[in-house]
C-alpha cells in the first residue's frame, strides 16, 4: 500500500503541472485512505477543485459536499462557494442555497431557482478564447444576466452566464469598484439578435433612445462605447469614465427583434425634430 505522504507528494506534483487527471487520481486515493484525517479537509477541497478545473461538474458537486461538510459554516470558507457553483450547475437549488448560507451570504428567502438582484458587475466572456468584458446584473452569487450588447457573433444581450467566484480584474466608474469575473459557462441563451443602426441626434437624444430600449427590456448602446484593452490591462484595475453620449451621426448596437427595433426607432424619431435613423440590419450575417 502506498503511504499517504507519497500519495500526497505525487498528487500535488501533478497539481503543479496542472495535470488535473493525475491530481484527481492521487487525491481520490488519499481521501479513500484517510477520509477524516487531520489533512483530509484540504484534500477533499482540492479534489473538488480539481474536478472543477476539469469541468467535471457532477464530481465537483458530489466531492464538494464532502469538502464543505468538513469546514465551519459562516466563515467564508471557499469550499462552500465552490459547492454553490457546482450545485447551481446541477440545478440542486436547495444545496446551492445552503452552500451560500454556509459561506456566510444572506440571500432573499425562498425556494427553487435563485433570481435576486445582487447589483452590477462585469463578466469576461470566453476567457480561454477571444475574451470580451461585458456588464452584467447578478441574479445569484454565481450567475448574471448580460446587460451589454456583446460584439461576439454568438453572444447575446439578455443571456445568463455562470461565472467564477474569484474576480480577475475590476472596473472603476466614478470611484465605484465593480469586480470582473471569468465566465465558466453559458447558463441560458437569449434569442434577441444583435442589430446595427445609424442614428442622428444630439447627445440627449441618444440617451433617450438608450432609455427607450431599456424600458422595453431591450438593449441599445453607441458603438463608440467599446474599448479595446490588452489582456494584461483587462485583468487589472481599469478606470472607466461614465460616457457622456455624443451627438451627431453615429452607429449604435441594438438588441431587439428587428420589427420591434424599427417601432421604437420610429417612436424615438417622432418625439423631437432633428432625429433620424437608417440602415437597420443584423450586425452578424
Amino acid at each position: 500500500m502506498t503511504a499517504p505522504g507519497e500519495l500526497e507528494r505525487a498528487a500535488y506534483a501533478a497539481w503543479d503541472r496542472e495535470d488535473w487527471d493525475g491530481a484527481v487520481r492521487g487525491l481520490t486515493e488519499l481521501v479513500a485512505l484517510e477520509p477524516d484525517g487531520e489533512r483530509s479537509p484540504a484534500w477533499w477541497f482540492d479534489l473538488a477543485l480539481a474536478h472543477k478545473f476539469r469541468k467535471d461538474w457532477a464530481h465537483a458537486y458530489e466531492i464538494g459536499k464532502e469538502a464543505a461538510a468538513r469546514y465551519p459554516r459562516g466563515e467564508q470558507e471557499p469550499a462552500f462557494w465552490n459547492l454553490g457553483i457546482a450545485a447551481t450547475i446541477m440545478r440542486d437549488w436547495a444545496t446551492a442555497r445552503d452552500a451560500w448560507a454556509g459561506y456566510g451570504l444572506t440571500l432573499p428567502p425562498g425556494e427553487g431557482e435563485i433570481d435576486a438582484d445582487l447589483g452590477m458587475a462585469c463578466v469576461r466572456l470566453e476567457p480561454d478564447g477571444e475574451p470580451e468584458v461585458v456588464w452584467v446584473r447578478r441574479v445569484c452569487p454565481a450567475r448574471a444576466r448580460v446587460v451589454s450588447v456583446p460584439l461576439a457573433a454568438d453572444r447575446r444581450f439578455g443571456e445568463i452566464v455562470l461565472h467564477d467566484g474569484a474576480p480577475s480584474g475590476e472596473r472603476v466608474v466614478e470611484g465605484v469598484r465593480y469586480p470582473v469575473f471569468d465566465e465558466l459557462m453559458l447558463w441560458a441563451t437569449s434569442d434577441l439578435p444583435t442589430l446595427s443602426v445609424t442614428v442622428t441626434g444630439s447627445g440627449a437624444d441618444v440617451v433617450e433612445l438608450v432609455e427607450l430600449f431599456a424600458a422595453a427590456g431591450l438593449g441599445a448602446e453607441p458603438a463608440g462605447n467599446v474599448r479595446v484593452l490588452c489582456a494584461c490591462c483587462s485583468e487589472g484595475s481599469v478606470e472607466q469614465e461614465r460616457h457622456a453620449a455624443e451627438g451627431g451621426t453615429q452607429r449604435m448596437w441594438l438588441a431587439a427583434p428587428p420589427s420591434r427595433a424599427a417601432e421604437l426607432l420610429a417612436e424615438w424619431r417622432g418625439r423631437a425634430p432633428g432625429r433620424d435613423w437608417a440602415d437597420l440590419a443584423e450586425a452578424h450575417t
